[in-house]
């Protein structure tokens, strides 16, 4: 006697989409030390600031969290310093909701 095997009602519409699953989704161990390696700057200020943030955020940041603190660490030290002090806004390519 076989098992009796029940189709599957779900649609292509029903799975989440990689936005989504990158919002849910937490980095595991490797990604989080290359995350912090790639974090580490030249301005003593900055670091202080992100090394607070990876104590407060480590354990839960996901892979959409990820994306936006990556594109953070392409900004000079100065600029970077002034977003995270809030002297500025994000703007242009870093206005997404990964970065805010």
């Amino acid at each position: 006697m076989q098992p009796s095997h029940t189709p599957s009602t779900a649609t292509p519409f029903d799975q989440p989409t990689e936005s989504q699953r990158m919002e849910t989704a937490l980095l595991d161990e490797r990604s989080k030390s290359r995350l912090k390696w790639r974090c580490r700057r030249g301005l003593l200020e900055n670091d202080l600031l992100i090394e607070r943030f990876f104590k407060q955020h480590e354990e839960t940041l996901t892979e959409s969290q990820a994306v936006g603190l990556m594109a953070l660490m392409d900004l000079a030290d100065n600029d970077l310093l002034d977003l995270l002090l809030r002297r500025q806004e994000p703007s242009g390519g870093l206005d997404t909701p990964e970065v805010h």
